[in-house]
């Protein structure tokens, strides 16, 4: 019985190897430009205002996670923080739904000081919400001594009144926010940018604000900032709106405002759809759902050209499933391939920060709502942040969609990071690198149209990656991400083959690569992802 066992086993995994196919394709880097770039500070994640009894689908994943409970203390919390700042500073925006109903506790505010809770007709069916100025020192010692980059989103809609369900009239009341950022100077507190409201752009969420009203009141915080800061250089940047993109709202707003009222034009990304959606994962592995997308960028980046070439694109908040993320999805290893590959869209389209919804909190954040532990997106947040520099550089490749390819300068040093991304669960890409550079080819139309032959004359005739001889000794970086057991919904990622765990006095785990041949073959087996460092390519737009 156990033999016949064992042959069935034999049977089925030599079935296995059979059904997987091996597609043998040409990567082409053109390293002679940028053709876009990033923030240093690219990465990005949220501290949102939700409290504990923020449920959806019967699920309350939130817990103490909200910039006013968190536990600032653990030192889980401190070392993740930390652990994304060793290379270069991370950015935390502080903000989300409840933002433009929390009051700021100083000055002259006359309300008192009340914590959400739930209340029928509220805005999210919850109550205003109030910071302590304790808390909010509090919450700034730990921004220092864990050495991020602060967005603080601004109540937008203080002072207005509503004039029809979900729209919002009537002038904002500056007063609050003026004694706030008195405040925040006051006690040496650096905000590197004030974000004006959250989601009220178009038709909004919960509640919308005009574009010209909106502009208007944009204007007048500008105002503030300048006033408030006068002595200071560089001043906190003024991002808005902090909503999902509509065309004819965000050319009215920046029309309206003029030169030098906005710095960043911030718009959120929740492409997958709500969190409850039994299609999730295959959203996600679906790279012609996840171009979708990319009309949105192009459309933005427009918009700025057009109405607002001072200001520059964010992602102000994305956490790919609203309503808190997927369960068992959001917060596991196959949710990466969509971060990963948003990461790399955005910045093709000259996206400069990416903030990701959520560092902790609901389904989605970066680290476990009550453990602290980060999960396996953090680790492609830290991937990404040590190894891709800021300029990004164009990738051509004959590969099907289903293989994802970015390449950035590296960061911190010479050469190149490529980003790939293979959705496909039964493809192994089998990758040559070639340097466009190195590229003489005189080939007719007839043979452009044709993607074998095209494929095979490169292989015969392209150079190798760098500009030296292809018989030196020289290595690439393989950082090469699975998951425990290939289970895509497992909550510990593998690199290289071995876990990702904290170590026991709670440490950041080393990301060590494995270093391969150059001249080897490059492969990236079915639903995994690979950065490749090659340090020796030679692309003269990163120099």
């Amino acid at each position: 019985m156990g033999f016949r066992l064992l042959l069935l086993l034999f049977l089925a995994s030599l079935s296995a190897i059979w059904a997987q196919n091996v597609e043998d394709d040409v990567i082409i880097v053109n390293g002679t430009e940028a053709i876009a770039s990033t923030d240093t500070n690219y990465i990005c994640a949220t501290i949102d205002w939700w409290p504990h009894d923020k449920c959806n689908y019967d699920q309350c994943p939130w817990g103490s996670s909200s910039i006013i409970n968190l536990d600032l203390s653990h030192p889980l919390l401190a070392k993740a923080v930390q652990g994304l700042c060793s290379f270069e500073r991370l950015r935390i925006r502080v903000g989300g739904s409840l933002e433009d109903k929390v009051l700021y506790d100083v000055g002259t505010l006359s309300s008192p000081c009340q914590p959400f809770t739930k209340m029928v007709g509220g805005l999210f069916g919850f109550s205003k919400g109030c910071l302590h100025m304790d808390r909010w020192d509090e919450v700034n010692h730990f921004f220092n001594k864990t050495g991020v980059i602060v967005t603080f989103g601004l109540n937008a809609l203080y002072g207005r009144h509503e004039i029809r369900k979900g729209v919002w009239g009537g002038d904002w009341n500056s007063s609050n926010v003026n004694d706030f950022i008195k405040y925040t100077i006051s006690k040496g507190h650096q905000i590197d940018s004030w974000e004006f409201g959250n989601e009220l752009s178009g038709t909004g969420i919960g509640a919308s604000v005009g574009a010209g009203q909106y502009a208007r009141d944009l204007i007048k915080l500008r105002a503030i900032i300048d006033e408030s800061y006068k002595n200071f250089n560089p001043k906190p940047l003024l991002v808005a709106p902090g909503g999902f993109y509509n065309k004819e709202w965000y050319n009215k707003l920046l029309q309206v405002t003029g030169p030098q009222v906005v710095n960043a034009v911030t718009h959120h990304v929740y492409n997958l759809g709500a969190g409850v959606d039994h299609r999730l994962v295959s959203k996600i592995l679906d790279p012609h759902h996840l171009n979708k997308i990319s009309e949105t960028f192009s459309s933005l980046k427009e918009t700025i050209q057009t109405y607002g070439p001072w200001a520059s694109a964010w992602v102000g908040e994305s956490g790919g499933a609203f309503n808190s993320g997927g369960h068992n999805i959001s917060n596991t290893f196959v949710n990466s391939f969509w971060y990963l590959d948003q990461l790399g869209m955005a910045a093709k389209f000259d996206t400069k920060v990416y903030c990701r919804q959520t560092l902790i909190g609901g389904n989605y954040g970066l680290l476990d709502t009550t453990t602290f532990v980060p999960k396996p997106d953090y680790y492609s947040a830290l991937l990404w942040h040590r190894l891709m520099g800021k300029k990004v550089i164009a990738v051509d490749t004959s590969a099907s969609p289903y293989l994802r390819s970015y390449a950035h300068c590296s960061k911190g040093r010479d050469g190149i990071t490529l980003l790939l991304i293979n959705l496909s669960n039964q493809t192994e890409f089998k990758l040559t690198v070639q340097n466009s550079m190195n590229i003489g080819l005189n080939m007719d139309e007839k043979t452009n149209t044709k993607r074998k032959p095209f494929i095979h004359g490169l292989k015969r005739v392209v150079s190798w990656v760098g500009s030296k001889s292809s018989d030196q000794s020289s290595f690439r970086e393989e950082y090469h991400l699975t998951p425990m057991d290939g289970e895509l919904q497992s909550k510990t990622m593998l690199l290289n083959g071995k876990p990702l765990q904290l170590a026991d006095s709670g440490d950041i785990p080393n990301l060590d690569s494995v270093l391969i041949d150059v001249n080897s073959p490059m492969s990236v087996p079915p639903l995994s992802i690979k950065f490749v460092v090659l340090p020796t390519f030679d692309a003269s737009g990163c120099k």
